[in-house]
């Protein structure tokens, strides 16, 4: 009845009683451990400590002294720095060379300020708050100017302004919707930005969470359902810097294979082997790039994981084989879990072992998903972690390099769509129940099998694809935002989704292209492939009982536009993996939103249409109906539209065309790119490097490309090659300079094209102080100079 108006009824409305949160009282002592400075308050202890002279961690513990035990998403070593402390009647000061906290004594309440005296953020009403069922709550002041962003995965806009969102992982198979407040991951973190300066707030708390940045104008708030109130506060002063302060707290991306970034192919599901030759063998007949076909539930027998079904797949590790001579890898799903048979050597074992989530009275939790009544690992325990890894043996030794993990919220069959909160978790020696880990499933498991995979595959990267996670998911798995539909709103939804996730310190997400449930058409396939096109993680995937929507399904008029992205892909794969390999390093996005690098512009701080790939291309891509033009924001500076070389000011809004077979993409003049061919996937060579320079007057250009094998760890050990271009166009003469800065790799291509945008009548070309008198006129004011790469 909850789900029809008889919910509205007036009678039906509960009146439920406000929760009364008690503060901390005033400050009656403190004391230095180990540099952190612990106030004793009346109701309970505050901690402070610097992680690092931009960063403070503040714990508060109304039941006893804090803890300063992290959850399983910090992994950033703190630096021992030295409180610099100052007493004063009213108030006391604790500083670090960048930051300065200051306390109030007679009602504890804590405003930090940056080294330039800004307030960056201030506790409001009670400030540090709890209640008498142990939950624990924070307010802050919100001023008028501050707009908010991350959250990780969460619908609606990109700023969250106005929005309450809980965090608690949930399999939400329909509706997807601004209504929606709680999705497959959990990364309590947000960015606050205002005035042009940033700053963030972690709060490492794995209970459910709740932020509200709705009830009141002019507070926000965050709480937990119980634990400490534990939270880090990052000071910017950009917001580049605190995606970077963050990604340093809670690990980066490790950079992954290269056919993890080319197109994949997934169907709930493909059921056959012959099925799966026959959707591989279309691709290579259309010439078609495809770089991964996956197996959903049917591949296993009876929804074992770990196992094939002998009717189904007779022979996997020929079909792998096979497919992998034909530039295609094979990725299955592998659900945690495991069907209650006691001739089940996985069941056994879990049991024998002791390796499944119990009640604290010793019975094994299960509940039904897939395979009907199932027990589940406890990841939370490092030895199961181990052992569940291990067992991904069984897919390596097929050939197998890729996992993706699903249902792992856990899901379960059941009201609370979800394990029994009562159940215990062994969680390495200090029991904890599922009330207080539960967020943490997904990521747990992640860790094990993205682990497990790696020991496996001797020295090839694994790639892991996950729907749950936590903060620090990045460190071991992709994110498909999971079980969206195929409508228009949901392209619309994506975009914001996939921007706020690249926030909150995950550069590898994105949608199921054309969407999974309902059913697509050729005009939203082909919109959404092109969106696809420049989404970090480019998955087709769709549901059992939708229509098809491989490439091909919806006619030849749309079958070309489809081929057209996915072929462009692999074009802008140089630059999108020198994009991957400064996200394993800075943590900075791949996809992001313009406010990211445009902080003061008022027009970025919603813009949720819109994104940047890098810093310098912007993608507006086309997500209404029989819709061929549409208004694009272009801030600061020049933009060249990528299709016609027409050069537009910046600072403005454009309407501009877009046929079916157009995505609207506009590159930043003064900018360098780096391209590719197209290829059949991305075990074919890459026979030449394109550097497309959009020269500018007005300063150098510079890009630093990098390349390595793409499979292997050995980048690690210097294995690589790094290039910096620069470019400099004074009146009719462009100097075009190469920096090899690393080049302990060779890579496979040994020409390099320069293809010169915008140029002047009767330009002169010099190449690292050599005149190019080879140079190529093309048509649209653009000019091709052809090197070796032995010329760098």
């Amino acid at each position: 009845m909850e789900d029809t108006s008889f919910a509205i009824l007036p009678e039906n409305k509960k009146h439920g009683s406000k929760v009364n949160y008690q503060s901390l009282g005033t400050v009656k002592s403190y004391n230095i451990e180990n540099n952190a400075v612990v106030f004793q308050c009346d109701n309970g202890y505050v901690s402070i400590l610097f992680y690092r002279d931009d960063i403070v961690r503040i714990i508060m513990n109304h039941k006893g002294r804090p803890s300063y035990q992290s959850s399983f998403a910090v992994v950033g070593e703190r630096e021992q720095i030295k409180p610099h402390i100052t007493e004063g009647e009213k108030e006391l000061r604790v500083a670090s060379e960048k930051l300065t906290l200051v306390i109030k004594r007679d009602q504890v309440s804590i405003s930090i300020f940056d080294h330039h005296k800004k307030l960056l953020v201030k506790d409001d009403h009670v400030g540090m708050g709890f209640n008498d069922k142990n939950e624990v709550i924070c307010y802050k002041q919100m001023d008028a100017e501050d707009h908010f962003y991350g959250f990780g995965e969460k619908t609606s806009f990109l700023d969250k302004r106005g929005e309450k969102m809980t965090m608690w992982n949930t399999d939400v198979y329909a509706p997807h919707n601004p209504e929606i407040d709680s999705l497959y991951q959990s990364i309590p973190y947000f960015m606050t930005v205002r005035n042009g300066k940033a700053h963030g707030i972690y709060f490492d708390n794995t209970f459910k969470t709740v932020f509200d940045m709705k009830t009141s104008d002019d507070t926000y708030s965050f709480s937990a359902e119980g634990g400490q109130l534990d939270y880090y506060v990052f000071a910017g002063p950009s917001p580049k810097e605190v995606v970077a302060q963050f990604s340093e707290l809670t690990g980066k991306m490790p950079l992954p294979p290269k056919w993890a970034l080319g197109y994949h192919q997934s169907r709930y599901s493909y059921e056959t082997e012959e099925e799966v030759r026959d959707v591989v063998n279309t691709f290579k007949e259309k010439d078609i790039p495809l770089d991964a076909i996956y197996l959903d539930l049917h591949y296993m027998n009876g929804y074992r994981v770990f196992t094939f079904d002998e009717g189904r797949f007779p022979n996997p590790k020929k079909l792998l084989h096979d497919l992998k001579n034909q530039g295609v890898r094979v990725v299955p799903i592998v659900d945690p879990g495991v069907k209650v048979d006691p001739e089940y050597n996985i069941y056994q074992e879990g049991v024998r072992n002791d390796q499944f989530c119990k009640y604290i009275e010793g019975d094994i939790y299960t509940g039904d998903v897939w395979p009907g009544e199932s027990a589940f690992p406890d990841f939370t325990n490092s030895e199961v972690r181990r052992w569940w890894g291990k067992n991904h043996q069984f897919y390596s030794d097929l050939g197998i390099e890729g996992i993706w993990n699903d249902m792992n919220e856990p899901a379960v069959f059941n009201e609370t769509k979800t394990m029994d909160i009562k159940v215990m978790h062994d969680n390495d020696g200090d029991p904890k129940t599922h009330r207080e880990l539960h967020n943490l499933y997904g990521l747990l498991m992640g860790e094990a099998t993205y682990e497990g995979m790696k020991n496996h595959l001797k020295g090839n990267r694994p790639f892991l694809l996950t729907r749950a996670g936590f903060a620090g998911v990045q460190r071991y798995a992709a994110v498909w935002t999971g079980d969206n539909r195929s409508f228009w709103e949901h392209l619309q939804m994506a975009i914001p989704m996939c921007m706020n996730l690249g926030i909150s310190g995950v550069p590898f997400c994105g949608p199921d292209v054309g969407g999974f449930a309902h059913d697509s058409n050729g005009q939203l396939l082909a919109r959404w492939t092109q969106f696809g096109t420049f989404t970090p993680f480019f998955r087709n995937h769709s549901e059992l009982n939708s229509i098809h929507q491989e490439p091909w399904m919806f006619g030849e008029k749309y079958e070309a536009v489809v081929k057209k992205y996915i072929q462009e892909r692999y074009v802008w794969l140089p630059y999108l993996y020198t994009l991957f390999q400064e996200a394993s390093v800075t943590g900075e996005p791949v996809m992001r939103p313009l406010v990211l690098e445009y902080p003061n512009d008022k027009n970025t701080f919603n813009l949720s249409d819109q994104f940047l790939i890098g810093a310098d291309v912007l993608v507006a891509p086309i997500t209404t109906p029989d819709t061929y033009h549409r208004v694009v924001y272009l801030p600061e500076g020049n933009w060249v539209n990528y299709w016609t070389e027409v050069k537009l000011e910046g600072g403005k809004h454009h309407l501009v065309q877009a046929a079916l077979d157009i995505l609207p993409i506009f590159v930043k003049e003064g900018s360098i790119l780096t391209h590719g061919t197209v290829k059949s996937s991305t075990e074919a060579k890459e026979t030449e490097l394109k550097v497309h320079i959009y020269v500018t007057d007005e300063e150098k250009s510079t890009f630093t490309y990098y390349e390595d094998d793409g499979k292997s760890f050995e980048y690690e050990r210097g294995s690589f090659y790094q290039c910096r271009f620069e470019a400099k166009l004074e009146k009719n003469r462009l100097d075009i300079l190469t920096h090899v800065e690393h080049d302990e790799y060779q890579p496979e291509w040994k020409n390099a094209v320069f293809v010169i945008h915008g140029i002047v009548e009767d330009l002169e070309v010099f190449v690292n102080g050599n005149v190019q008198n080879n140079s190529k006129r093309l048509a649209d004011n653009k000019l091709e100079v052809k090197l070796g790469r032995n010329e760098f």
